[in-house]
């Protein structure tokens, strides 16, 4: 004969599977509260934190890009008020008759 009863062998089996259940029903409770978040997140049009960063860094991309533009613009328009300086000086300058 056994030491113990069969009764303790089936309540530790109950227990065990009721503390698995539980550990299933929390999962579950879990991914359904993490869905609905989510969900009241897209509804409401919020961003998340790496969208955000993304955006900000393509912020910054293109304001350097456009700084340097600006630079290559200037660096443009005083060439072209020197070429148009000199074209005028040779458009007033006395031609040499033949």
């Amino acid at each position: 004969m056994s030491d113990r009863p069969r009764i303790f062998d089936d309540l530790a089996g109950v227990a065990g599977g009721a503390i698995s259940a539980l550990a299933g029903l929390r999962e579950e409770a879990e991914s359904l509260v993490r869905a609905r978040i989510d969900d009241a997140i897209r509804k409401l049009d919020l961003l998340r934190r790496e969208e955000l960063d993304a955006v900000a860094e393509m912020a910054a991309n293109a304001r350097e890009e456009q700084e340097n533009a600006a630079v290559k613009l200037a660096a443009l328009e005083a060439r072209l008020s020197v070429m148009e300086a000199r074209l005028a000086a040779l458009e007033t300058a006395p031609r040499p008759e033949n």
